[in-house]
């Protein structure tokens, strides 16, 4: 079964809802799950158990991969960040792994303490959308 970018929103809005006890009007596209719906680091994992969840089918399973939708161990790689920033070569991985996040003014300002704003409902829609089509 093809879902739709309508069924997508409305499952992803049903897992955030679920996942943090937000209500669903405060799930809109631009939220941040950190800033706007008060996702905490272990949050992250509920949401991913979730997703899996919600997308999983009988005959086709929706498995996240560590590190796929969320970057980990970002912050302990020397050569990811420094002083607090993620350096060129930190963005660069972004863009690999996660091109299901805009980078968009991030880019000229890359503090870790910013990297939170990057997760939005739609970056969580657009992830889930462009897994199941793979």
């Amino acid at each position: 079964m093809t879902m739709n970018r309508a069924e997508i929103e409305k499952n992803v809005t049903e897992v955030l809802v679920d996942a943090l006890g937000v209500d669903d009007s405060d799930v809109t596209a631009s939220a941040t799950l950190a800033g706007d719906l008060g996702a905490e680091s272990i949050d992250y994992l509920d949401i991913v158990y979730r997703l899996e969840k919600k997308f999983a089918t009988p005959t086709r399973p929706f498995k996240i991969q560590q590190g796929e939708l969320f970057p980990e161990n970002l912050m302990t790689d020397p050569g990811l960040v420094v002083s607090g920033k993620v350096t060129d070569a930190g963005l660069q991985l972004l863009r690999e792994r996660m091109p299901h996040i805009a980078l968009g003014d991030f880019g000229n300002d890359p503090q870790v303490a910013k990297l939170s704003t990057l997760f939005t409902v739609k970056s969580l829609c657009d992830f889930v959308e462009k897994k199941l089509s793979a």
